[in-house]
């Protein structure tokens, strides 16, 4: 299992993205949201990296989840929680 690496992500910063978390075990489904990452920093206790939308606003993702990015796409699969983040510019 890879870490994220917050580094390899600075691409997605200052950028227009559509964000969704899925149930992987097919449970009620939020509809994806458009917004604009303004910074990606690891949580107080290094276990969750933020995806700030605003000062205040961001969503966590686990670092020890199961990753597949592209230039346009990053995806997270938390084994344990079984939730998968994507994260898509638009």
């Amino acid at each position: 299992m890879e870490l994220i690496n917050p580094e390899e992500l600075r691409r997605f910063v200052g950028t227009s993205v559509e964000v969704s978390v899925n149930d992987q075990h097919g449970g009620d489904q939020a509809p994806a949201i458009k917004k604009k990452i303004e910074k990606i920093e690891y949580c107080p206790d290094r276990t969750h990296l933020r995806f700030y939308f605003d000062s205040f606003t961001f969503i966590a993702v686990p670092l020890t989840s199961d990753l597949a990015q592209s230039e346009t796409q990053f995806s997270a699969a938390d084994t344990e929680s079984g939730l998968t983040y994507r994260i898509r510019k638009v």
